[in-house]
């Protein structure tokens, strides 16, 4: 006999916050869970040395957009209320994707909170539109979480970008990591590299070593 398994959305959100936790881990963040059952933040994340409170969602496939929604669902006397959440609540927004079996990570602002729903897109839309789009590929863990670890040391502020909503940065430029974060994200930091960035890693505040793509030397004569 099967026993058939009702994914019920008490289920989903379990899942999904077990594959989230899980991706944490698995880059070397700090995982903490709060005690108090009522908690508007799921889980803790200790990113180089600060602490971010954050909200698991499940997000949910739509053709090529995946759509994540903000609002939390409480049960009270008089029926269901949905609520939104502050910034004085939570820090960031993860969420998981069954159907991708992907993770997304999002800074939660004032800009975020006054939306119910954010939409990212695996690939761009039909009709050509450029502005106002944002992309999966930007807030997957790897890159989102590297870009947590560059607001630390006060990167991001100093060249402009908004906090994890342009992962990206220009070729170029230089960006400091420590040893234990360019161990865990190697593989991003290699393509960071590859597209012309450099990265200078640091043990304990002191720069070790700096990597770049190697110039392409031609032949005489050519």
């Amino acid at each position: 006999m099967h026993t058939v398994v009702v994914e019920s959305p008490n289920h989903k959100g379990a899942v999904a916050e077990a594959a989230i936790a899980y991706e944490a881990v698995r880059l070397g963040i700090e995982v903490f869970k709060p005690l108090s059952e009522h908690s508007r933040s799921d889980l803790i994340f200790e990113v180089d040395g600060s602490l971010y409170r954050v909200q698991c969602k499940t997000a949910r496939r739509y053709g090529e957009v995946v759509v994540i929604h903000l609002l939390s669902t409480s049960c009270t006397p008089s029926g269901y209320v949905r609520t939104r959440y502050g910034t004085d609540e939570i820090d960031l927004i993860a969420a998981h994707c069954h159907e991708l079996e992907r993770s997304y990570l999002l800074p939660f602002d004032g800009k975020v909170g006054s939306q119910t729903a954010i939409q990212l897109r695996l690939s761009p839309p039909q009709n050509g539109q450029r502005a106002a789009i944002n992309y999966t590929s930007d807030y997957e863990f790897p890159g989102a979480v590297a870009q947590l670890g560059e607001r630390r040391h006060g990167m991001a502020e100093a060249r402009g970008s908004s906090p994890l909503s342009s992962i990206q940065s220009v070729a170029g430029e230089q960006r400091v990591v420590g040893a234990h974060e360019f161990r865990n994200l190697f593989g991003y930091f290699m393509e960071r590299v590859e597209l012309g960035e450099e990265i200078l890693v640091t043990r304990r505040g002191k720069p070790v070593v700096r990597v770049v793509r190697p110039h392409v030397l031609m032949p005489d004569g050519a």
